[in-house]
Order: C-alpha cells, then structure tokens, then sequence
C-alpha cells in the first residue's frame, strides 16, 4: 500500500511538473515570438535621424524627435505626481493604519485603481480636466498617468515596510525615537529597494499606455514642451501611424513599439536587479 501510494505520488508530481513546464514553454515561445517580430520590423527604423527629426508628413523623411520628449515628460511629470502619494499612502497603511477601517476601505479603493482599465482612468481624466480646460493638455495626460502610478506604488511600499522586522522598530522606540523619525530614518531606509522597485515598475507600467492619452494629451506633430497644449507622445504616435496606409509611417510605428518595448525590458531588469541586491 505504501509502495502504491509512493508511486501515484511521484508521478502526479511529474506530471505536474510537465505541464508547469510546457505552460512556461507555451508563455515563453508567444513573448519570444513577439521580440522577433519587434526587433524585425523595427530595428531597420532605428537610426540618428530618428531621434533628431520630428514625425513627417506621408513621403517625408522624419524621425519620432518631438514624440520621445513628449512621452519623456508626461512620463516624468506622472511619477513626479503619483509617486509621492503612493509612498505616504503606503506608509500610512503599513505604519498608522494597519487594521483601521480607514486602511481597510484604501486598501479596497487601492485594489480596484489597480486593476481599472486605463481607458476608464483618461474619461475620467478628460471630464475633469480636459472638459473644463476646454482644449487637450500633457498635463492632463501627466495626471491620468500618475493615477495609474498611485496604486502600483502604494501595494509595494506597503509590502515592503511589512517585511521590516518588528525588532527595528522596537530597537528605535527603545532608543526615544519619535514615530516619524522612526518612519523616516528606520523602516523606509530598511525597504528603500523595494520602493525604488515599485517606482520602476510603475514606469513600466505607464510607458506603453495608449488610451489615457487619447483622452487627455492627445497629439501633436510638431516639436513642443509646452504641457498646457496637445503634446506628442510614442503610444499615440504607434496607433496613428501603424492605422494608416503608407509604409513610411508604418517603418516608424514599429521603430516607435521598439523603443517602449526596450525601455520597459530595462526597467523591469533594472528593478529585478534592485530588488535582488537588497
């Protein structure tokens, strides 16, 4: 009987080990496939004048100049707003709240931002903002950015300052160590890799979104920094250029899904490394 038992074990163990095998090898050969084709399609489009020259007209040389910036700023403004909330929001769950019923119904609120659409996240955005405003703006698509930075943030550095042995801060309460300063200078020092590592995901996260900006930046084909009008930006660019019907535009779509794609393969390899250093 415990020979019988013994055998049906190991071989529901191999066969789990099959299929978690072949499901990997299922996942693995469709993101493999879609690199190949990326750096196919794209990689003839990289070049200096693609990041020198402003997107062109159809039969025009150009390059995707005023599109980078834009993405780089409504990126960068995004995390400037969101990160900041996301870590005291973070905070406050893992070192005041805890099991308050206020934590409670921010932890909810958190989860259901973490897995709202982002196209509800730009209408929401466009009747706040842009309605009011009366015109497009990269501030708007800055703000609708950092609302899908917030709850990325606020998961991790709550996962983060959990992990921080009790042993720390009762060592600093021993010591006279006022709660903020122990906050400050203890708990958040301890779990600054894993922070760091929530903010680069986040980046991740909203380098490729496409449907906030639809509804809040919009586009524009000429080079500008100025937040307060339409600014140009690589997810719109990408949908523009790759619906139409001329092969110029389309060469510079796919070298547009090349670059997001490269920029979010480093950031995540860049928070692993992080994450796994500390």
């Amino acid at each position: 009987m415990n020979a019988s038992l013994y055998s049906r074990r190991r071989f529901i163990n191999r066969f789990n080990l099959t299929m978690a095998w072949l499901t990997m090898a299922f996942g693995l050969f469709w993101l493999g496939w879609i690199f190949v084709t990326l750096f196919g399609h794209g990689f003839s489009g990289l070049s200096l004048g693609l990041f020198t020259a402003d997107t062109p007209p159809p039969g025009v040389e150009g390059g995707l100049r005023n599109a980078i910036l834009g993405s780089l700023l409504i990126t960068l403004f995004g995390l400037l707003v969101g990160t900041p909330i996301g870590i005291l929001c973070g905070i406050y769950l893992a070192e005041f709240g805890q099991r308050s019923k206020m934590a409670a119904a921010t932890r909810f609120i958190n989860d259901i931002l973490l897995s709202a659409p982002s196209i509800v996240i730009g209408l929401f955005i466009y009747e706040l903002v842009v309605v009011r405003q009366g015109h497009f703006s990269g501030w708007a698509g800055a703000l609708a950015l950092s609302l899908l930075v917030v709850p990325v943030v606020v998961r991790t550095t709550e996962d983060m300052l959990k992990l921080v042995p009790n042993s720390l801060r009762e060592a600093a309460y021993a010591l006279g160590t006022p709660k903020w300063k122990l906050v400050s200078m203890v708990t958040l020092r301890a779990a600054k890799a894993g922070v760091l590592t929530g903010i680069l995901l986040a980046f991740a996260r909203i380098s490729g979104e496409t449907a906030p900006l639809l509804f809040t930046a919009l586009n524009n084909q000429f080079f500008s920094t100025n937040m307060n009008q339409p600014i140009a930006n690589l997810p719109n660019v990408i949908y523009q250029f790759a619906m139409s019907p001329y092969a110029d535009w389309h060469k510079l779509a796919w070298a547009a899904a090349l670059l997001i794609t490269l920029t979010v393969l480093a950031a995540n390899i860049t928070a692993r490394y992080v994450g796994n250093r500390k």
